[in-house]
């Protein structure tokens, strides 16, 4: 476990040091405002039903508590990781499909938005004012990807290294096809939504599918960790 976590701080230092900390996610001001306070809007509910269900699990197990530190600390470091891909945005990891799989989406839901609002504040990377959407498309449909595609091949009996690869790699890939939707929404291409969209995935694509399997093999290792000196609490989660 430890070993694990100091493979984690030593990836993220080494992302923090070799980029430049100018962009990330979707940019402040890069929403006019009322696009901005939809995706707020919609990201709300989720998040509060996050505190609620992370309540309920620290109130059934405490040590879940090591659970959210260690998963919360995973997505702030992978999703540091910036390749500039397009004006406002960039691709990175997200980290959010380990969480995912071992606490659930609602939970990720809630330590996705502190972890954006603390890069966002401290570090410039995303914004306060796309925290909203940015949130929306990595702690929830990011997350709510990871864990149903977690499940639904774990219930197939594929072998569990590899349904948590592809819940991770999917995680991420379908984080930046959301990204990619929001942006076009927002920037249509001569009207088109479409159009508009294609042409951000294409960009995202060249660098996002990579990094995708990257981090799917990262959350593998990780996980793998976790299940050597935590096994009994994700046994007691219904995670393995």
């Amino acid at each position: 476990m430890k070993k694990s976590i100091s493979i984690i701080t030593m990836f993220g230092l080494v992302l923090l040091l070799s980029q430049d900390a100018s962009a990330m996610h979707i940019m402040e001001g890069y929403l006019t405002p009322q696009s901005a306070s939809i995706w707020f809007a919609l990201a709300i509910p989720f998040v509060l039903i996050g505190f609620v269900s992370i309540k309920n699990k620290v109130k059934k197990n405490d040590k879940v508590l090591i659970l959210l530190a260690l998963c919360g600390a995973f997505v702030f470091v992978l999703s540091a990781l910036k390749i500039p891909s397009v004006t406002g945005s960039s691709s990175h990891a997200t980290g959010i499909g380990l969480g995912a799989i071992m606490l659930g989406p609602w939970a990720m839901c809630v330590i996705s938005v502190i972890v954006l609002l603390f890069q966002a504040l401290l570090l410039a990377h995303g914004g306060v004012t796309t925290l909203g959407a940015n949130t929306f498309s990595m702690g929830i449909v990011g997350a709510f990807s990871s864990y149903f595609i977690y499940k639904l091949l774990k219930k197939l009996g594929l072998n569990l290294s590899l349904t948590v690869f592809l819940a991770a790699f999917m995680g991420n890939m379908l984080t930046y096809v959301m990204t990619s939707f929001q942006l076009a929404l927002a920037f249509p291409d001569g009207g088109s939504v479409v159009g508009s969209l294609l042409k951000f995935l294409g960009v995202f694509a060249v660098t996002q599918i990579p990094l995708a399997i990257c981090e799917g093999l990262v959350t593998v290792v990780v996980f793998n960790s976790v299940t050597k000196y935590r096994k009994d609490t994700l046994v007691e989660l219904g995670v393995i």
